[in-house]
């Protein structure tokens, strides 16, 4: 139950990144909310997230046992912690942002998510 409740945090990041990829003002979100709309030039990278994000939804719902490994168990959960890791640095840093939206929204976001894939891959 776990890995499907950080499944859907993780669709909820998703989501973000595609609604900034379209171009609505949600960029006080990320990136310390340097932009509102994202630039084209950052697209690329919000591109790069995105498919990484959905990446990373495959893994936490392969450790939690509902879809089949396309790695080893080991491999799968060696990503799994890597992206614990990656959650949890990226709670602190949204912590310490400028954007107030960014600290009060997406900290928790991360936070909760950060500690569903812990769980999840330990």
């Amino acid at each position: 139950m776990i890995a499907i409740i950080g499944a859907i945090l993780m669709l909820v990041v998703i989501t973000i990144s595609i609604l900034l990829l379209c171009g609505l003002p949600l960029g006080e979100l990320t990136m310390g909310g340097q932009y509102r709309v994202f630039p084209k030039k950052m697209k690329m990278l919000l591109v790069t997230q995105l498919v990484l994000q959905i990446f990373f939804v495959i893994i936490i719902l392969q450790m939690g046992g509902y879809i089949p490994l396309w790695f080893s168990y080991n491999v799968t959960q060696i990503i799994c912690i890597i992206m614990a890791v990656y959650l949890s640095l990226n709670t602190v840093v949204n912590f310490i942002s400028k954007s107030k939206k960014e600290k009060y929204i997406i900290t928790p976001l991360s936070f909760v998510t950060a500690i569903c894939f812990w769980i999840t891959a330990l």
